[in-house]
């Protein structure tokens, strides 16, 4: 099975979709040192437990706390995987745990490479992004999609997430290749415009 998704000369990114809502679930992988980060333990622990033995996965990082997202945290917990999660959605994986904070613009290093931390809350209140230093890749979660923000109706604020959209991620230049929690990819480029009609629909 192939999973291979995006690379560049320093890193990999592979993906899965897994579930009944088709989440993505992303692994970046340093070529330099083998070493990986899994982003969003959906679902189908199996198959994501086989992956991060495959790629040297060393930890999980949660997008968000909702439930589409950390359907196999207690496995990935189990197999001896720490996972990390905002503060302000460990609530939410109260019933599955979670063992570190990741805070708003920490620098998550992932062998050579480094992940920064983007907390652009809105579709819940402490949901992150994160950024690949030196490549042009952003993890968004259910922050953006193609053609406009995540849903804020289970528990999000619209107001909120287009502020973090207008001052979080739409500074990121346009050739940015947005990856999301679901479907397709997209860029800053092709979203950024649209930023207005959003606001003026409503969601």
């Amino acid at each position: 099975m192939t999973t291979l998704h995006w690379a560049d000369s320093r890193l990999e990114i592979h993906r899965l979709v897994v579930g009944p809502y088709e989440n993505n679930v992303f692994v970046l992988r340093c070529r330099e040192t083998g070493e990986s980060v899994l982003i969003d333990a959906a679902n189908e622990h199996e198959k994501l437990l086989e992956l991060c033995q495959r790629l040297d996965v060393r930890r999980v990082l949660e997008t968000h706390g909702h439930h589409d997202h950390i359907g196999a945290v207690a496995k990935m917990r189990e197999a001896g995987y720490e996972v990390a999660v905002a503060s302000q959605d460990a609530p939410m994986l109260k019933d599955v745990g979670y063992d570190l904070f990741i805070d708003d613009a920490e620098v998550i290093e992932v062998g050579r490479l480094r992940l920064h931390a983007i907390h652009n809350p809105g579709h819940t209140a402490g949901s992150i992004s994160f950024l690949i230093e030196g490549a042009p890749v952003l993890f968004s979660g259910d922050t953006l999609f193609p053609g406009g923000p995540g849903n804020t109706g289970f528990g999000g604020d619209f107001a909120t997430i287009i502020d973090s959209l207008d001052n979080k991620l739409f500074i990121l230049p346009a050739h940015t290749v947005v990856m999301p929690g679901h479907g397709v990819d997209t860029t800053i480029g092709n979203e950024r415009p649209h930023l207005a009609e959003w606001v003026e629909r409503g969601w």
